[in-house]
């Protein structure tokens, strides 16, 4: 047989010779590969088919005598052509342990316009180039290989199978098989992209079912009925809910078996089973997913007594067969809980802190802290927010629709300009991204907050929180950073609006708060209304206590209301209350006009903000043409000047 030959396939060649050669030819007219590299591939293919003419057969053999054949007889790249084009069927064991070199190359030579489009996917995601390959030629090939299909043929059942199969393998270590899970958890997201597959990538663990986690909690027959309260209470909990609810009857559970393994039935249970049972809660120690050596919070105490205490109430109610004879846990048994007041920021700490925020290089800590702090947000709806959330009410201004979240309930808050500043700025780092099924609702949503394809989470936003902390310069008495949490910016933006004056009805709403109890809390925070009767009490207490009277005294600081009921008409010492909506005030400026208004040197800045104010609103009435507006603010212009000018002169002397 000359080398001429040699390079085409004869008669005498096995079937996949004639294929493998155009596929060889195909290598050399693209540059990339050289006829002796041609030569020599089909020598080994020609040497390797004539010892295993059926590929099929010798895939059954087992593993290492495969690799060993392998390591005889260099084919390697033909078992790869015949693997990608469907001559014959590869197991997953042999594509994890065997070097693939050229495998992926291939794969892209046989499949070019699935590789382009994962480029383009992967380059807007911002993978780096190491990523892009490791998904594209270390994960990509194996499904394709063992589908025999296209990117585009592959579905959601693949990738799980692939991911059982993997799971399953025992020829790989734990570290190759964390690095396959993750290339396959890219390769996911990619393919969710090009809307190859429609479910998402999602890295949340598979949790226990309630039946594993009940199961060596309590004897079989009450492990039984509290599987069967969790079922019946499925209907109306949200599942976090109903998870909690299920992590207080397995301390209720395990506190039997251990304590009491003589009860079977929860008609055994008296008083004193239970007395155990709230004495053991008070001071047991963290368990499970979380568990630490440290004794569980009150509140932890305190929302398992209340499980344990609904779930016998309503077994009782309900007619369980298995029920206790009557009512084994009162309301004297709920410890009481702490109701500390709302840990906002000092004012100087509160400016501090949001100029490090708008410094910080991760943009979403920057606009999400922003965001945070400038609409009273909680994290979680924060993170919630769609694409349609900011709507333009035109004269009402911006108006930013906060989903539902903690309390269920929806609400609508206005953004001031920095606010509506770090949306727009995210919206322009965030790009085009595909939409995703919501967790509760389960429909596809265009989440605001999401980044490369995935929804982002919460560990960035009190990761930026702390390093904003520390470049503030926060620190506490023992001069370590200062604690800060995401929810002490809802807590601030609360506090500033109720000592600035605005209604507690107005702040419930803006705050979401479903009764007016939650709301309340704040004004008891710093507030002018309680300062105003603590001054009026003092003053009448000890009349003749002497005058204290600052050089300087402080005065109440510009801030941007927002619209409706958060905008306020300034006045020289406070701000009026009184509803924009309403008609013209009677009293308007009343004593600056009074002959018996004597302004005081300490109050001439107060004055001069007003005189602003009041030229503002003047040359507003002018545009408008309203006349009679334009002389009353005229009149008190020319009060105001001739109070300062009075000031001035008094100065002067």
């Amino acid at each position: 047989m000359t080398a001429a030959v040699a390079r085409l396939a004869t008669e005498d060649d096995h079937r996949l010779v004639e294929g493998y050669a155009s596929y060889c030819q195909d290598l050399i007219d693209a540059g990339r590969m050289t006829d002796r590299a041609r030569r020599d591939r089909l020598r080994l293919a020609r040497q390797f088919l004539g010892r295993y003419p059926d590929l099929e057969v010798w895939m059954s053999r087992p593993l290492p005598a495969r690799l060993r054949d392998l390591e005889r007889v260099k084919a390697w790249p033909l078992v790869t052509y015949a693997i990608l084009t469907g001559g014959v069927r590869v197991d997953l064991d042999l594509l994890l342990v065997k070097d693939l070199g050229g495998f992926g190359y291939a794969t892209e030579w046989l499949h070019p316009d699935d590789y382009r489009t994962g480029r383009e996917i992967a380059a807007r995601l911002g993978w780096s180039r190491r990523w892009t390959y490791d998904v594209l030629h270390e994960c990509l090939p194996l499904l394709l290989a063992r589908t025999g299909g296209s990117m585009r043929t592959l579905t959601g059942d693949d990738l799980d199978r692939f991911a059982a199969d993997l799971e399953a393998s025992v020829v790989v270590s734990a570290s190759s098989r964390r690095a396959y899970q993750a290339r396959l958890f890219g390769l996911r997201q990619l393919l969710f992209e090009a809307r190859v597959t429609d479910a998402p990538p999602t890295r949340r663990r598979i949790a226990a079912s309630f039946a594993d986690r009940l199961a060596g909690a309590a004897n079989p027959e009450i492990a039984r009925i509290l599987l069967a309260y969790l079922d019946a209470r499925s209907a109306v909990l949200r599942p976090s809910t109903l998870s909690s609810l299920c992590d207080s009857l397995t301390v209720f559970g395990e506190h039997l078996a251990r304590q009491h393994p003589e009860i079977r039935s929860l008609g055994q249970l008296d008083r004193s089973h239970i007395e155990g049972f709230l004495a053991a809660n008070a001071v047991r120690r963290w368990r499970g997913r979380k568990a630490r050596d440290q004794q569980v919070s009150l509140s932890v105490v305190h929302g398992t007594v209340l499980d344990v205490r609904n779930f016998l109430d309503d077994i009782t109610a309900w007619g369980w067969a298995e029920r206790p004879p009557r009512q084994l846990i009162f309301a004297a048994d709920v410890p009481r809980l702490p109701r500390p007041l709302p840990r906002a920021l000092a004012p100087g700490d509160d400016a501090r802190l949001m100029a490090a925020v708008a410094a910080l290089d991760d943009p979403f800590a920057r606009c999400g802290l922003r965001l945070l702090r400038g609409a009273g947000l909680r994290l979680g709806e924060l993170l919630d927010l769609e694409l349609g959330s900011v709507v333009d009410y035109g004269p009402a201004g911006t108006w930013l629709t906060v989903p539902l979240g903690k309390l269920g309930t929806e609400r609508s808050v206005p953004l001031d300009p920095d606010s509506l500043a770090a949306l727009d700025e995210w919206a322009a780092h965030r790009g085009t991204q595909r939409a995703q099924l919501h967790p509760r609702s389960r429909r596809l949503t265009d989440f605001m907050f999401s980044e490369r394809g995935q929804r982002l989470g919460p560990w960035r936003i009190r990761s930026g929180l702390n390093q904003a902390v520390t470049m503030a310069g926060l620190t506490g008495a023992d001069g370590e950073p200062l604690r800060v949490v995401p929810h002490q910016l809802r807590h601030t933006y609360a506090t500033t609006l109720v000592n600035a004056g605005m209604s507690l009805q107005a702040l419930m709403a803006l705050l979401g708060h479903v009764t007016a109890e939650m709301t309340l809390r704040y004004a008891t925070l710093a507030s002018p209304a309680l300062r105003t009767a603590y001054d009026e009490a003092i003053g009448k207490a000890r009349p003749r206590l002497p005058l204290i009277v600052n050089d300087r005294p402080a005065l109440p600081s510009k801030a941007e209301w927002l619209r409706g009921e958060m905008l306020k008409t300034r006045v020289a010492h406070g701000y009026c209350s009184r509803h924009l909506a309403a008609d013209a005030c009677p009293y308007a400026n009343i004593c600056e006009h009074c002959d018996n208004y004597i302004p005081a040197p300490e109050f001439a800045p107060a004055l001069q903000d007003q005189l602003t104010d009041v030229r503002s609103l003047r040359t507003d009435a002018e545009q408008r043409g309203w006349t009679s507006e334009i002389n009353r603010h005229q009149q008190l212009i020319d009060r105001l000047q001739t109070h300062l000018g009075r000031i001035h002169s008094n100065q002067t002397r």
